[in-house]
Protein backbone atom coordinates (compact mmCIF):
# COMPACT_ATOMS: atom_id res chain seq x y z
CA UNK A 1 0.00 0.00 0.00
CA UNK A 2 2.30 2.73 0.72
CA UNK A 3 4.52 1.49 -2.27
CA UNK A 4 0.90 2.56 -4.40
CA UNK A 5 0.82 5.55 -2.25
CA UNK A 6 3.78 6.32 -3.13
CA UNK A 7 3.15 5.79 -6.84
CA UNK A 8 0.49 7.82 -6.82
CA UNK A 9 1.72 10.80 -5.49
CA UNK A 10 5.04 10.60 -8.12
CA UNK A 11 2.00 10.46 -11.07
CA UNK A 12 0.47 13.65 -9.52
CA UNK A 13 3.55 15.63 -9.09
CA UNK A 14 4.45 14.55 -12.84
CA UNK A 15 1.42 15.85 -14.14
CA UNK A 16 1.84 18.89 -12.29
CA UNK A 17 5.06 19.69 -13.76
CA UNK A 18 3.58 18.81 -16.69
CA UNK A 19 0.67 21.32 -16.69
CA UNK A 20 2.87 23.99 -15.37
CA UNK A 21 5.36 23.68 -18.60
CA UNK A 22 2.42 23.61 -20.86
CA UNK A 23 0.79 26.83 -19.08
CA UNK A 24 3.66 28.52 -19.47
CA UNK A 25 4.21 27.81 -23.48
CA UNK A 26 0.81 28.94 -24.50
CA UNK A 27 0.29 31.92 -22.03
CA UNK A 28 2.45 33.81 -23.85
CA UNK A 29 4.51 37.15 -22.76
CA UNK A 30 2.32 38.62 -19.70
CA UNK A 31 2.58 42.22 -21.18
CA UNK A 32 4.43 44.24 -23.86
CA UNK A 33 6.76 42.00 -25.20
CA UNK A 34 9.65 43.86 -23.47
CA UNK A 35 11.40 40.60 -21.76
CA UNK A 36 12.80 38.76 -25.19
CA UNK A 37 14.64 39.29 -27.93
CA UNK A 38 12.12 39.84 -30.72
CA UNK A 39 13.05 38.34 -33.95
CA UNK A 40 12.00 40.91 -37.22
CA UNK A 41 12.72 39.88 -40.40
CA UNK A 42 13.55 42.50 -43.19
CA UNK A 43 12.36 41.24 -46.78
CA UNK A 44 13.80 43.98 -48.97
CA UNK A 45 12.31 43.99 -53.25
CA UNK A 46 16.35 42.98 -53.73
CA UNK A 47 19.59 43.08 -51.91
CA UNK A 48 22.48 44.16 -54.17
CA UNK A 49 21.87 47.90 -55.15
CA UNK A 50 23.40 50.44 -53.13
CA UNK A 51 19.41 51.78 -52.48
CA UNK A 52 18.76 48.04 -50.06
CA UNK A 53 22.43 48.71 -48.51
CA UNK A 54 21.52 51.63 -46.51
CA UNK A 55 17.87 50.62 -45.56
CA UNK A 56 19.70 47.55 -44.06
CA UNK A 57 22.40 49.73 -42.33
CA UNK A 58 19.28 51.44 -40.69
CA UNK A 59 17.76 48.63 -40.28
CA UNK A 60 20.53 47.19 -37.89
CA UNK A 61 21.02 50.04 -36.31
CA UNK A 62 17.65 50.64 -35.31
CA UNK A 63 17.74 47.06 -34.13
CA UNK A 64 21.08 47.57 -31.54
CA UNK A 65 19.62 50.65 -30.36
CA UNK A 66 16.10 49.06 -29.22
CA UNK A 67 17.70 44.97 -28.24
CA UNK A 68 16.09 43.40 -31.37
CA UNK A 69 17.32 40.91 -33.81
CA UNK A 70 17.31 41.97 -37.58
CA UNK A 71 17.28 38.82 -39.86
CA UNK A 72 18.10 40.41 -43.77
CA UNK A 73 16.83 38.19 -46.98
CA UNK A 74 15.35 39.43 -50.18
CA UNK A 75 15.16 37.91 -53.66
CA UNK A 76 18.05 37.83 -55.60
CA UNK A 77 16.94 39.47 -58.73
CA UNK A 78 14.32 42.65 -58.31
CA UNK A 79 11.44 41.13 -60.20
CA UNK A 80 11.38 37.73 -58.85
CA UNK A 81 7.82 38.29 -56.94
CA UNK A 82 7.52 34.29 -56.64
CA UNK A 83 10.97 34.05 -54.52
CA UNK A 84 9.82 37.15 -52.71
CA UNK A 85 6.71 35.62 -51.52
CA UNK A 86 8.79 32.53 -50.70
CA UNK A 87 11.22 34.45 -48.48
CA UNK A 88 7.75 35.76 -46.69
CA UNK A 89 6.62 32.27 -45.87
CA UNK A 90 9.28 30.54 -44.68
CA UNK A 91 9.68 33.88 -42.08
CA UNK A 92 5.99 32.76 -41.24
CA UNK A 93 6.52 29.63 -40.88
CA UNK A 94 10.15 30.39 -39.01
CA UNK A 95 7.47 32.31 -36.25
CA UNK A 96 9.55 35.45 -36.85
CA UNK A 97 8.14 38.36 -34.21
CA UNK A 98 7.55 40.88 -36.60
CA UNK A 99 8.30 41.36 -40.78
CA UNK A 100 9.33 44.78 -42.32
CA UNK A 101 8.78 44.43 -45.99
CA UNK A 102 9.62 46.07 -49.09
CA UNK A 103 6.88 44.52 -51.48
CA UNK A 104 8.19 43.65 -55.16
CA UNK A 105 4.28 44.41 -56.13
CA UNK A 106 1.21 45.66 -54.57
CA UNK A 107 -1.03 43.14 -55.52
CA UNK A 108 1.19 39.79 -55.48
CA UNK A 109 1.81 40.48 -52.05
CA UNK A 110 -1.01 40.91 -50.46
CA UNK A 111 -1.98 37.54 -49.74
CA UNK A 112 1.88 36.89 -47.90
CA UNK A 113 0.70 39.62 -45.66
CA UNK A 114 -2.36 38.64 -45.10
CA UNK A 115 -1.43 34.99 -44.01
CA UNK A 116 1.57 36.49 -41.66
CA UNK A 117 -1.19 38.50 -39.75
CA UNK A 118 -3.66 35.18 -39.56
CA UNK A 119 -0.85 34.08 -37.76
CA UNK A 120 -0.41 36.98 -35.70
CA UNK A 121 2.82 38.32 -36.94
CA UNK A 122 2.44 41.71 -37.42
CA UNK A 123 3.77 43.38 -40.50
CA UNK A 124 5.52 47.08 -41.89
CA UNK A 125 5.49 47.70 -44.92
CA UNK A 126 8.72 50.27 -46.50
CA UNK A 127 9.37 51.80 -49.55
CA UNK A 128 6.41 50.49 -51.78
CA UNK A 129 2.89 50.69 -51.24
CA UNK A 130 0.61 47.49 -50.91
CA UNK A 131 -2.99 47.24 -51.55
CA UNK A 132 -5.36 46.58 -48.62
CA UNK A 133 -4.82 47.63 -45.08
CA UNK A 134 -3.48 44.25 -43.29
CA UNK A 135 -0.45 45.87 -42.49
CA UNK A 136 0.62 47.77 -39.35
CA UNK A 137 2.38 50.78 -40.76
CA UNK A 138 3.71 52.10 -44.40
CA UNK A 139 7.08 53.84 -43.85
CA UNK A 140 8.42 55.52 -47.05
CA UNK A 141 9.11 58.51 -49.36
CA UNK A 142 6.04 60.34 -50.84
CA UNK A 143 7.02 59.29 -54.07
CA UNK A 144 4.56 61.04 -56.08
CA UNK A 145 6.08 64.65 -54.87
CA UNK A 146 10.15 63.02 -55.96
CA UNK A 147 8.44 62.71 -59.07
CA UNK A 148 7.03 66.40 -59.03
CA UNK A 149 10.38 67.57 -57.90
CA UNK A 150 12.27 65.94 -61.07
CA UNK A 151 9.99 67.24 -63.01
CA UNK A 152 10.42 70.62 -61.88
CA UNK A 153 14.19 70.42 -62.34
CA UNK A 154 14.30 69.12 -65.83
CA UNK A 155 11.67 71.98 -67.07
CA UNK A 156 12.98 74.52 -65.37
CA UNK A 157 16.64 73.79 -66.89
CA UNK A 158 14.96 72.99 -70.37
CA UNK A 159 13.61 76.64 -69.63
CA UNK A 160 9.86 75.11 -70.69
CA UNK A 161 10.52 73.79 -73.82
CA UNK A 162 11.93 70.60 -74.99
CA UNK A 163 12.11 66.87 -76.25
CA UNK A 164 12.00 64.53 -73.32
CA UNK A 165 12.04 60.83 -72.65
CA UNK A 166 9.89 59.45 -69.24
CA UNK A 167 11.65 56.03 -68.52
CA UNK A 168 9.56 53.58 -66.04
CA UNK A 169 11.05 50.89 -64.06
CA UNK A 170 9.04 47.98 -64.08
CA UNK A 171 4.98 47.16 -63.67
CA UNK A 172 3.38 46.73 -60.28
CA UNK A 173 6.04 48.34 -58.18
CA UNK A 174 4.15 51.05 -56.06
CA UNK A 175 6.91 53.39 -55.50
CA UNK A 176 8.25 54.09 -59.03
CA UNK A 177 4.45 53.70 -60.55
CA UNK A 178 4.03 56.95 -58.46
CA UNK A 179 7.24 58.68 -59.14
CA UNK A 180 6.26 58.54 -63.20
CA UNK A 181 2.54 59.84 -62.18
CA UNK A 182 4.36 62.56 -60.30
CA UNK A 183 6.97 63.69 -62.86
CA UNK A 184 4.03 62.96 -65.60
CA UNK A 185 1.50 65.10 -64.15
CA UNK A 186 3.79 67.83 -63.19
CA UNK A 187 5.23 67.83 -66.71
CA UNK A 188 1.90 68.13 -68.79
CA UNK A 189 0.60 70.84 -65.96
CA UNK A 190 2.89 73.24 -65.47
CA UNK A 191 5.41 72.62 -69.11
CA UNK A 192 3.13 72.05 -71.97
CA UNK A 193 6.22 73.16 -74.16
CA UNK A 194 8.00 69.90 -72.98
CA UNK A 195 6.99 67.53 -75.24
CA UNK A 196 7.68 63.45 -73.67
CA UNK A 197 8.77 61.41 -76.72
CA UNK A 198 8.51 58.11 -74.63
CA UNK A 199 6.50 57.68 -71.58
CA UNK A 200 5.57 53.45 -71.85
CA UNK A 201 9.17 52.45 -71.99
CA UNK A 202 9.91 50.09 -68.96
CA UNK A 203 14.04 49.86 -68.01
CA UNK A 204 13.71 46.47 -65.55
CA UNK A 205 15.21 45.08 -62.81
CA UNK A 206 18.85 45.86 -63.89
CA UNK A 207 21.23 47.89 -64.65
CA UNK A 208 22.19 46.00 -67.70
CA UNK A 209 18.51 45.71 -68.74
CA UNK A 210 18.32 49.72 -68.16
CA UNK A 211 21.43 50.26 -70.33
CA UNK A 212 20.33 48.27 -73.28
CA UNK A 213 17.01 50.53 -73.74
CA UNK A 214 18.49 53.69 -72.84
CA UNK A 215 20.66 52.80 -76.19
CA UNK A 216 18.08 51.63 -78.08
CA UNK A 217 16.17 54.60 -77.30
CA UNK A 218 19.34 57.17 -78.06
CA UNK A 219 19.84 55.10 -81.12
CA UNK A 220 16.25 56.22 -81.97
CA UNK A 221 16.07 59.65 -80.89
CA UNK A 222 19.47 61.24 -81.09
CA UNK A 223 18.06 64.52 -80.55
CA UNK A 224 16.24 63.95 -77.17
CA UNK A 225 16.88 67.27 -74.70
CA UNK A 226 16.35 65.37 -71.35
CA UNK A 227 15.35 62.27 -69.85
CA UNK A 228 13.95 60.99 -66.35
CA UNK A 229 14.58 58.29 -64.71
CA UNK A 230 12.82 57.03 -61.30
CA UNK A 231 15.37 54.58 -59.38
CA UNK A 232 19.06 53.75 -59.19
CA UNK A 233 19.43 50.85 -61.41
CA UNK A 234 17.34 52.68 -64.51
CA UNK A 235 19.29 55.92 -63.51
CA UNK A 236 23.47 54.00 -63.75
CA UNK A 237 22.45 51.93 -67.11
CA UNK A 238 20.62 55.66 -68.58
CA UNK A 239 24.10 57.42 -67.82
CA UNK A 240 25.95 54.58 -69.30
CA UNK A 241 24.18 54.73 -72.69
CA UNK A 242 24.95 58.74 -72.31
CA UNK A 243 28.36 58.88 -71.77
CA UNK A 244 28.95 56.15 -74.49
CA UNK A 245 26.96 58.09 -76.97
CA UNK A 246 28.98 61.34 -76.15
CA UNK A 247 25.71 62.98 -74.98
CA UNK A 248 26.44 63.04 -71.48
CA UNK A 249 26.60 66.36 -70.31
CA UNK A 250 24.40 67.80 -73.26
CA UNK A 251 21.47 65.74 -72.58
CA UNK A 252 19.74 67.48 -69.40
CA UNK A 253 19.66 64.11 -66.86
CA UNK A 254 17.07 64.20 -63.83
CA UNK A 255 17.20 60.71 -61.90
CA UNK A 256 16.62 58.93 -58.80
CA UNK A 257 18.83 57.67 -55.75
CA UNK A 258 21.95 57.44 -55.18
CA UNK A 259 25.65 55.52 -55.33
CA UNK A 260 28.84 56.15 -55.56
CA UNK A 261 29.13 56.45 -59.93
CA UNK A 262 26.04 58.52 -59.88
CA UNK A 263 27.31 60.93 -57.17
CA UNK A 264 30.31 60.97 -59.86
CA UNK A 265 28.02 61.81 -62.36
CA UNK A 266 27.00 64.59 -60.86
CA UNK A 267 30.06 66.01 -59.68
CA UNK A 268 30.80 65.61 -63.40
CA UNK A 269 27.76 67.67 -64.56
CA UNK A 270 26.71 64.34 -66.64
CA UNK A 271 23.82 64.12 -64.31
CA UNK A 272 21.86 67.35 -63.62
CA UNK A 273 19.81 66.34 -60.64
CA UNK A 274 19.30 62.81 -58.56
CA UNK A 275 15.90 62.86 -56.34
CA UNK A 276 17.33 61.91 -53.31
CA UNK A 277 15.29 59.51 -50.37
CA UNK A 278 16.39 58.72 -47.04
CA UNK A 279 16.88 54.60 -47.10
CA UNK A 280 18.78 53.95 -44.00
CA UNK A 281 15.82 56.37 -42.04
CA UNK A 282 13.36 53.77 -43.90
CA UNK A 283 14.95 51.12 -42.51
CA UNK A 284 15.52 52.38 -39.08
CA UNK A 285 12.43 53.57 -38.61
CA UNK A 286 10.76 50.06 -40.29
CA UNK A 287 12.19 48.25 -37.39
CA UNK A 288 11.28 50.98 -34.85
CA UNK A 289 8.05 50.68 -35.94
CA UNK A 290 7.56 47.09 -35.51
CA UNK A 291 9.14 46.81 -32.10
CA UNK A 292 7.16 49.68 -30.87
CA UNK A 293 3.99 47.85 -32.15
CA UNK A 294 5.35 44.64 -30.86
CA UNK A 295 5.76 46.40 -27.33
CA UNK A 296 2.01 47.85 -27.21
CA UNK A 297 2.85 51.14 -27.93
CA UNK A 298 0.98 53.59 -30.30
CA UNK A 299 2.27 53.30 -34.15
CA UNK A 300 1.49 55.92 -36.87
CA UNK A 301 -0.45 54.52 -40.10
CA UNK A 302 1.75 56.21 -42.63
CA UNK A 303 5.13 58.01 -41.65
CA UNK A 304 7.07 60.04 -44.88
CA UNK A 305 10.51 59.73 -44.42
CA UNK A 306 11.49 62.56 -46.99
CA UNK A 307 13.03 63.51 -50.75
CA UNK A 308 15.02 66.42 -51.82
CA UNK A 309 16.75 67.31 -54.86
CA UNK A 310 20.58 66.79 -54.87
CA UNK A 311 22.14 69.12 -57.37
CA UNK A 312 25.96 70.00 -58.31
CA UNK A 313 25.27 72.97 -56.36
CA UNK A 314 24.22 71.51 -52.67
CA UNK A 315 25.72 67.76 -52.94
CA UNK A 316 28.65 69.09 -50.84
CA UNK A 317 26.30 70.38 -47.99
CA UNK A 318 26.08 68.64 -44.86
CA UNK A 319 22.44 67.32 -45.22
CA UNK A 320 22.46 66.24 -48.80
CA UNK A 321 26.29 64.56 -48.01
CA UNK A 322 24.74 62.46 -45.91
CA UNK A 323 22.27 61.16 -47.86
CA UNK A 324 24.18 60.79 -51.16
CA UNK A 325 26.80 58.68 -49.57
CA UNK A 326 24.73 56.96 -46.16
CA UNK A 327 26.62 55.46 -43.25
CA UNK A 328 27.25 51.60 -44.06
CA UNK A 329 29.72 50.51 -41.79
CA UNK A 330 27.13 48.38 -39.72
CA UNK A 331 26.84 45.68 -42.24
CA UNK A 332 30.30 45.25 -43.49
CA UNK A 333 32.26 42.42 -42.73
Amino acid sequence: MKFLAFKALIGSLCLGVALTACAKKSSGPAGPQESKTLQIAVIPKGTTHEFWKSIHAGAVRAAHELGAEVIWKGPQKEDDRAQQITVVEDFISRGVDGIVLAPLDDRALVRPVQDAVREKIPVVIIDSALQGSDFTSYVATDNSKGGVLAARRLGELLHGQGRIFLIRYQEGSASTVQREAGFFDTVTKEFPGIVILVKDQYAGATTETAYQLAENLISRFPDVQGVFTPNESSTFGMLRALQESALAGKVVFVGFDSSPKLVQGLRDGDIQGLVIQNPAKMGYLGVKTIVAHLRGEPVEKIIDTGVVMATSDNMDSSEIKALLSPDLSLIKD
